[in-house]
């Protein structure tokens, strides 16, 4: 019964994109059907093979080598505040300040063409199995191991020379990204199997939900890798100043952000509190999601249970969510251990769409920044149905 629940569901968070589509004429069936197809033949690899996980573990931990790197930067500053095993590091110090020397690195790697080789072979590749331009397709891998203001940082000379609307879609892709530097404590809160499925499903539903909300067509001459000219290209002393300046710029700025989104989520729940006591934001979301919960083939009694933190999640993090799941993860069923473990590997919540606005801020200018703005229920609901298309992919997997 619940596999019929399941695929039941899949095709309604296909239809919700559908209807939320900004041009329901320019959508392209076969890609997506093609993408829905190879989420199911990823899950089985990762759920039954070897291969899949050890390819994913290889690839992280060359970005945890990379956090690593950076945090000796930062205790170089700040030697107190940085733990010698890098276990209890403040969310500013251990997840934002190493974006100065991501930004940088990557911006090396671009100075080299390293970076648009990667961009032209692995796009090249992803296109062609997902039907989709080459730059997003790239932009969607990088979402499994990057945060969204680091996606966006790296590519930022490739994204600034596209249509507005191509960038709303890397922004939406964004809403699913998650960072190498928090797998590892992903891993300490669910099962590592569940985690590292969910990477690569994100990935791919980024792709189709993008593809469904916001649709267009990249001509050929668009579908290109951005190369500076001579004359753009920057001494390459000037290029890592300049990126490491930039990384500050968002580091301080998603920070604003997240301080602001986070404190007036904690003021609403404190009203919602004057009117009835345990009454809050995430209670409420628990209440919205339990439909979309019994979706993902979860028995009707452990729905609202669920719900919650799939709605703690969206109203806090995903951190929050998963510590109070593993308080309660072992009384659950097998199947409902798996589809909320995935649903809540990425960094969909409120607060990310502040990150996202300030990166896009910080890096292409208030203009289009507003353009993005416009359409944040977009983002949000795009975030949300990834989370959902992939549990409910799992769920067909976990009995």
């Amino acid at each position: 019964m619940y596999v019929l629940i399941n695929i039941i569901g899949i095709l309604v968070v296909l239809a919700l994109a559908y209807i939320s589509s900004l041009d329901r004429k320019k959508i392209k069936l076969w890609p997506i059907a093609v993408m829905v197809v190879l989420q199911f033949i990823v899950t089985w690899l990762m759920l039954t093979t070897t291969i899949g996980g050890t390819i994913i573990k290889g690839v992280a931990a060359f970005f945890v080598f990379l956090i690593d790197s950076a945090l000796e930067g930062v205790a170089f500053i700040v030697p107190d505040l940085v733990p010698q095993d890098g276990s209890g590091t403040m969310f500013f110090i251990g997840v934002l300040l190493p974006i100065i020397f991501i930004v940088a690195f990557f911006d090396i790697l671009t100075y080299f063409g390293i970076m648009p080789l990667l961009i032209n072979v692995i796009g090249w590749i992803l296109s062609k199995l997902t039907g989709t331009p080459r730059f997003e397709s790239f932009f969607a891998a990088q979402v499994m191991f990057l945060g969204n203001n680091e996606a966006l940082a790296v590519t930022r000379d490739q994204i600034s020379k596209m249509s507005d609307k191509r960038l709303l879609s890397m922004c939406m892709m964004g809403m699913s990204c998650v960072s190498a530097s928090v797998l590892g404590a992903y891993m300490t809160l669910l099962d590592p199997k569940y985690v590292l499925t969910a990477i690569p499903l994100n990935a791919l539903g980024a792709l189709i939900m993008s593809s469904l909300i916001v649709p267009y067509t990249v001509s050929k001459e668009e579908d290109v890798v951005y190369k500076p000219s001579k004359a753009e290209r920057k001494n390459f002393f000037d290029v890592i100043s300049t990126s490491m300046l930039t990384g500050g710029k968002m580091a301080l700025i998603i920070a604003a952000m997240l301080v602001g989104f986070t404190a007036l989520i904690a003021c609403i729940n404190g009203i919602l509190g004057i009117f009835n006591d345990g009454l809050t934001l995430e209670y409420l979301f628990s209440l919205i999601f339990a439909p979309l919960a019994f979706l993902m083939g979860v028995e009707w009694t452990e729905a609202l249970k669920i719900a919650r933190f799939m709605g703690e999640k969206l109203a806090t993090n995903e951190f929050v969510a998963m510590t109070n799941l593993k308080e309660v993860l072992g009384t659950l069923k097998p199947h409902s251990q798996a589809v909320i473990s995935t649903f809540l590997v990425s960094f969909c919540n409120f607060s990310t769409i502040g990150i996202i606005l300030g990166s896009v801020q910080a890096l292409f200018g208030s203009e289009k920044s507003a353009y993005v703005a416009k359409y944040t229920w977009r983002l949000l609901l795009a975030g949300i149905l990834v989370s959902c298309l992939t549990a409910m992919v799992v769920g067909l997997f976990v009995h």
